[in-house]
């Protein structure tokens, strides 16, 4: 999954201006993404809320240039009346940090046929990363999304279009981070397609000492370890590497199945 931030405040992608946007997109799709993530509204820590006119007016543009694109696209937001216009003009996924938590969410998906992440988040990126604290982060962070996962089929959401995701970066510490990559095949032992996404996150930024722009190889290995621990959607922003590490391991892993 290649992500496109149109937000202002992009560092990556040209987020300010939408042909730049649809062109990083197109780019991403060059180098292999099966998925093109948009995203108009920034979930880093501190980051203010915006209006849903607003990142509606950020996406249209470019969810239309991509309509015809050869993959699916989806759509980061957490806002309802967002999902329902984003799907109207073709969106085919919803990824929500907030699963489907605010009123009418549940309902704006399970009025379509598209897919949804459900990703577990601690607060709200405004105040995530103040002191969050867990008895038992991956317990913690199972028992939330398969709470989310219960509701959303109460709501009438096939199961088989649900996927999950541990939310590394989302009112976690480097600790809490660590672990969730580490155990990240107690996700996938759900049975539910598991979504992770740790590229240039300020942990990997953390155990590395290296800027966001330094991040490639840290997100490329993060990327690598997730798959290898049953992560079935990789979100990333530097698509062409992380390809690349993946085809090495597929194919070592591919023979020695094939030998045994």
């Amino acid at each position: 999954m290649g992500i496109v931030n149109v937000t202002p405040d992009s560092f990556s992608d040209g987020g300010r201006d939408a042909k730049l946007s649809i062109a990083h997109a197109f780019r991403l799709i060059e180098e292999g993404a099966d998925i093109i993530d948009l995203g108009a509204e920034s979930t880093r820590p501190g980051a203010a809320v915006v209006p849903p006119e607003v990142e509606m007016g950020r996406l249209m543009p470019v969810m239309r240039a991509l309509r015809d694109a050869p993959v699916p696209v989806s759509i980061d937001t957490m806002k309802p009346a967002v999902m329902r216009a984003m799907i109207g003009e073709g969106a085919s996924f919803i990824n929500d940090i907030n699963a489907l938590m605010a009123d009418e969410a549940l309902l704006a998906v399970a009025d379509s046929d598209v897919g949804v992440c459900l990703m577990h988040m601690r607060g709200d990126p405004a105040t995530m990363q103040q002191s969050p604290d867990y008895d038992d982060v991956v317990g913690e962070v199972r028992a939330y999304l398969e709470a989310r996962v219960a509701a959303a089929e109460a709501a009438g959401i096939a199961r088989d279009r649900i996927c999950i995701d541990p939310g590394f970066g989302f009112g976690k510490t480097v600790e809490h981070n660590v672990r969730l990559l580490r155990d990240l095949g107690k996700f996938a032992a759900t049975g539910l397609p598991v979504m992770f996404g740790a590229s240039r996150k300020s942990t990997l930024g953390a155990l590395t000492g290296r800027p966001v722009a330094g991040r490639v190889h840290a997100s490329v290995a993060a990327a690598l370890l997730a798959a290898q621990r049953g992560a079935s959607i990789l979100r990333v922003h530097d698509v062409a590497p992380t390809r690349d590490a993946l085809a090495i391991w597929l194919a070592i892993r591919d023979e020695t199945t094939t030998r045994h």
